[in-house]
């Protein structure tokens, strides 16, 4: 089938673009950019945190290990290694230290519930950084591109304004290059919103599961204290 007129060049289209449309398009390319950076970060973290946990807590609940031997292991990797193993070496670091001056057992407890409480917290900052950008990115991109459109079209409609008979093949140019301001804000929005809702759903998941091993180590402890 034969096309009136030559094929629009999309590139062609962007370059005509007026200076304020340029802008918008360059702010949406640099967050489809900037959020594809950080999904990729972001599934690397998670993912990470979720196979370390599986392993610790294998390793953890196994009868090969005592809680001693592990903690030898990991008490030179420190909080920094975060998720549970994280938590235990900061439980097991504030028990140690308690253990031989401390003779209640219930303050020692409690002392080694706060400080696993802390390391909680800083966890569930460190799987939920960068996330609420994301958020951002796919809510804001949309209106953005929308705000391209609708500057690019009104440019279009005042550069007919001079034209005796409008006919397709000048409005659609000027048409055309305020919708590419649209499609760019989609492809940056729909990404994220998807990554987004996922990463979420993940790192609460990995929270809670972080939570209910501090439960279970904090038990363990308790007992231990009062053997």
């Amino acid at each position: 089938m034969e096309t009136t007129g030559e094929a629009f060049n999309v590139w062609e289209l962007i370059l005509a673009a007026s200076i304020t449309v340029q802008i918008v398009m360059l702010i949406l390319v640099f967050f489809s950019i900037s959020s594809w950076v950080l999904i990729i970060q972001r599934f690397m973290v998670l993912s990470r945190t979720d196979r370390q946990n599986k392993q610790f807590e294998d390793r953890f609940w196994g009868d090969d290990e005592s809680i001693d031997s592990l903690y030898e292991e990991f008490s030179e990797i420190g909080e920094e290694e975060g998720g549970t193993t994280g938590v235990f070496v900061a439980g097991m670091t504030e028990y140690k230290r308690l253990e031989s001056r401390e003779n209640d057992t219930e303050r020692l407890v409690k002392s080694v519930d706060r400080v696993m409480n802390v390391s909680l917290v800083r966890e569930d900052q460190r799987l939920n950084s960068y996330l609420p950008y994301l958020a951002t990115v796919a809510s804001v991109s949309p209106y953005v591109g929308l705000f391209g459109t609708v500057w690019g079209i009104m440019n279009a409609f005042i550069g007919l304004a001079g034209v005796q008979q409008a006919t397709l093949n000048t409005v659609a140019p000027g048409i055309a290059e305020a919708l590419i301001a649209t499609a760019i804000g989609l492809f940056a929005a729909i990404p994220a919103l998807v990554a987004y809702n996922r990463f979420a759903v993940q790192a609460t998941d990995l929270a809670t599961g972080t939570s209910t091993f501090s439960e279970e180590l904090l038990s363990v402890l308790s007992r231990k204290a009062g053997s």
